[in-house]
């Protein structure tokens, strides 16, 4: 029998309140995809995290080519082979892709003189080169990280676990910031660099990306192994119920739209980026009462900068924004807010919540200064709590107390304390942007309800998505975002994915492609 090259026997780790791994086995065959498959909250990352040496486990044992270690802290990882891609890039913005290679590994020419070495960079810059074209992993060495996209910038990650010798690697939720093209890339790179005798893991919540991309499936819940299984053995439906434990519905279930007047209406929309770039060019739209109106493109063509406008986040340029009868152009957010709009923005950590708050206090960012949570000018902190156990049963949030740091919260946790505030209101608009980026399907299944839930209860939804099947599924109306200009709009019952995906790559309608 061939030895595999990682194998976990009996892996628990604790954090308080929380067995986040109980007793996880678990092995990695050499030149294999092994897809990590769960919910949020179910240990994936924290079982990585302790093969990397960024957790210590309570119990358990590692080995390493049928040899047993101690794994104390990255640099020990690294040394025996084993590379680790995060889901939040660990890169220098500021620094060029050689510098972040180099960092900490710095590789010097001439005699060694401490501090005063010479950094030779030329020679990282023809390694990189070099590892890019046996792994078609092409990225510019010096180029700036914070002037790459998130693909570039995720290849600059698997380069720099590839130049400190990895053999396994670790990527987690990888394809969570990329577009379906560059998720698509990635897989191609992942299968070429199995091709070149390397062990990947895979942690992913994805079912469709297992079953395309995974040579074997093994699944957590609640941080135990409740299987291993092939893509052959299994099917969609059979993996999501082995992650949440029930029967999950995968197709969204809705009724057709009875649209009423609009509640919000864009007209000739102008933003500049930062750095003076125009971004949204031109835009009109209106999104009525009681139907969903999806934004589909590819991330990066102006569709963040617009919500931002919307929401009060970023100035306006040019042109008007109306909610309902009262014009909302470069209004404050608090002021945009109070007209009844609520928004899910992308970026959960910067524009959703406050992580070092506890969660029964990031339920009230938007409502904190009105009763019953405030009197006068003092707060009422019963009035908080209450609050968050009401909307915690609601929502389904899981953490072991209100008082919990939202920063401890998984992913998807997280992300239904954002719903559960802005969707308990009193709104007339819902601007959703990309609601489930980085979800598990249970915490999809869920949020999906939520929306159209609001959309029958007669608010006007705005969806902005990359996922062309979060569209397709939940749409009523869909506009194509490329460039900061909508190139169309459509019922959904006129989208297909080869029309939306044309529009997404600016081929205009009857435009020839290429």
């Amino acid at each position: 029998m061939v030895e595999p090259v990682l194998r976990l026997m009996g892996i628990s780790k604790r954090f308080p309140g929380v067995l986040a791994n109980d007793n996880v086995d678990f092995e990695l065959a050499k030149g294999e995809i092994h897809a990590l498959l769960g919910e949020n909250g179910a240990g994936k990352t924290t079982l990585m995290n302790v093969v990397y040496g960024l957790y210590a486990p309570d119990e358990g044992q590692i080995f390493v080519n049928g040899r047993q270690v101690q794994i104390q802290d990255p640099n020990d990882a690294i040394a025996l082979g084993i590379g680790m891609v995060h889901q939040h890039f660990m890169l220098v913005p500021v620094m060029t892709v050689t510098d972040n290679l180099m960092l900490g590994h710095e590789v010097t020419r001439g005699i060694r003189l401490g501090p005063l070495s010479a950094v030779d960079r030329e020679r990282v810059h023809q390694e990189v080169k070099q590892l890019g074209d046996v792994h078609g992993l092409a990225v510019n060495p010096a180029a700036l990280v914070q002037d790459l996209s998130v693909g570039a910038q995720q290849r600059v990650e698997i380069v720099k676990a590839l130049y400190r010798g990895a053999d396994v690697l670790i990527l987690d939720e990888p394809t969570a910031v990329l577009t379906p093209q560059e998720a698509e890339e990635l897989f191609r790179v992942m299968r070429s660099l199995i091709g070149e005798g390397k062990s990947i893991i895979f942690i992913t919540h994805k079912l469709k990306e297992v079953l395309a991309i995974a040579d074997r499936i093994t699944v957590l819940r609640d941080g135990r192994v409740v299987g291993t299984t092939t893509p052959a053995g299994t099917s969609e439906a059979e993996l999501a119920a082995m992650m949440v434990g029930r029967e999950v519905i995968l197709q969204v279930e809705k009724s057709p739209a009875e649209p009423g007047e609009a509640v919000l209406r864009v007209e000739d929309l102008r933003v500049r980026d930062l750095r003076d770039h125009p971004v949204v060019r031109g835009v009109s739209f209106e999104v009525r009462a009681g139907e969903i109106l999806g934004i589909a493109g590819v991330q990066g063509n102006g569709q963040a900068e617009l919500v931002e406008a919307l929401t009060g986040l970023h100035l306006v340029e040019g042109g008007h924004v109306w909610m309902g009868g009262t014009e909302t152009t470069n209004l404050r957010p608090r002021a945009v807010t109070e007209t009844g709009m609520a928004h899910v923005p992308e970026d959960r950590h910067k524009h959703g919540l406050v992580l070092a708050y506890p969660l029964y206090e990031n339920l009230v960012l938007q409502t904190y200064y009105l009763p019953p949570f405030a009197r006068s000018t003092f707060i009422q902190p019963k009035a908080l709590r209450d609050n968050a156990l009401r909307l915690v049963e609601e929502y389904d949030v899981r953490t072991p107390s209100v008082t919990t740091l939202t920063s401890s919260l998984s992913g998807g946790n997280q992300q239904k304390v954002i719903v559960a505030r802005e969707l308990s209101r009193d709104i007339r608009l819902l601007i959703a942007n990309q609601p489930t980026r980085g979800l598990d399907v249970g915490s999809i299944e869920y949020i999906h309800k939520r929306i159209v839930q609001k959309r029958d209860e007669g608010v006007g939804v705005l969806l902005v998505s990359s996922e062309l099947d979060e569209i397709l599924s939940l749409a009523d109306r869909i506009a194509v975002m490329y460039a900061g200009e909508i190139l169309a709009e459509m019922s959904a019952e006129q989208a297909t994915k080869e029309r939306l995906g044309l529009l997404m790559a600016g081929v205009r309608e009857g435009q020839p492609a290429g």
